[in-house]
């Protein structure tokens, strides 16, 4: 009996730092712009096109353990976008799942969204709301751990969970070269339990952030898009800033091809650089986590990497568009 509490004590090791109530993170990528609903409900269906469906993975501290492996897919639909009234709404679904260690303990969750958009004033601007519902299951494999006594059982090795989330965004067209847009999110407001035991003593903490992504066109073909944002979780917060450069090679629907890169640091614990390879309907791309925090001498500053892959259908002629369209 001993043997397996000791066991126990090192599966909720797992799961959050042990104290007066032990409190799990959801999961995050270094791309934020790829995977936005991920970040922000109202960002669903906030884009310029009918369809947008999208797969990310993630693989974290290969060379310290176990990896930490994530996937994500996203799809997202405008159901109506009217240009006379200015407004639009639109219905998004995301999956994840994620694995890590020797017990194989993870998540998975889906969750559906709704969301609404209208153009404020002289419709340079656009102001979205989205609201999230979806259920969430944690757990590990008992047949990974090796216990002396086998007439001993975990009596629960899975937990599920509602959650619900809620955020706002906000897109503005300065001028013709220069666009910002802002988001506002808050994620497990109903701070469901995620206990194996049943006691109520762990949950997934509500999570908010606060984004801003910015694009200024300097020439024809050249643009800076700076960023930053801030989320918080518990006792757990994030702050990242940096700046991507984009080369528009070309602007036409039928022959679009830009291509990105830049740099994104996490405050004391990482850097990613981001690739991206804009073209046509499609966007593909790459980050690399180098460690900075202080696994950086056991991990060898190896953090992680990200690849991506969105594809978006009923992409307008941006010189045609009668409503903004955001960046992503």
């Amino acid at each position: 009996m001993r043997i397996k509490l000791i066991g126990l004590i090192g599966l909720i090791g797992l799961i959050g730092p042990i104290g007066c109530r032990l409190q799990a993170q959801d999961i995050h990528f270094s791309m934020l712009d790829l995977d936005p609903l991920l970040f922000n409900p109202a960002y669903s269906g906030f884009f310029d096109g009918a369809g947008r469906f999208g797969l990310v993975y993630r693989n974290q501290w290969a060379s310290v353990s176990t990896p930490f492996q994530t996937l994500t897919a996203t799809a997202e639909l405008n159901l109506t976008r009217s240009t006379r009234n200015r407004n639009g709404l639109g219905v998004g679904l995301w999956l994840s799942t994620d694995r890590a260690g020797s017990l194989d303990y993870g998540a998975s969750t889906a969750s559906a969204i709704v969301s609404y958009f209208q153009a404020l004033g002289d419709g340079d601007h656009l102001i979205s709301v989205g609201l999230e519902g979806g259920v969430g299951q944690v757990g590990f494999n008992p047949d990974a751990i090796a216990l002396p006594e086998t007439d001993e059982t975990f009596s629960r090795t899975q937990a599920f969970y509602p959650t619900l989330g809620a955020g706002v965004a906000w897109f503005g067209e300065w001028t013709p070269r220069l666009y910002t847009k802002a988001g506002f999110s808050l994620r497990n407001i109903n701070e469901p339990e995620v206990s194996h035991l049943a006691t109520g003593d762990s949950r997934l903490a509500r999570r908010w952030n606060v984004y801003v992504r910015s694009e200024w066109r300097f020439s024809s073909q050249w643009s800076l898009m700076p960023v930053a944002g801030f989320q918080h979780q518990g006792a757990y917060s994030e702050l990242v800033y940096g700046a991507d450069v984009r080369w528009y090679v070309d602007e036409h629907p039928r022959s679009y091809l830009a291509f990105s890169a830049g740099v994104v640091g996490r405050h004391a614990d990482a850097a990613s650089i981001n690739l991206a390879v804009l073209w046509r309907e499609w966007t593909f791309a790459f980050s690399y986590d180098a460690n900075l925090s202080q696994l950086a001498e056991a991990s060898h500053t190896l953090g992680a990497f990200e690849l991506g892959v969105i594809y978006m259908y009923g992409k307008k002629d941006k010189t045609k568009r009668a409503l903004p369209c955001p960046i992503i």
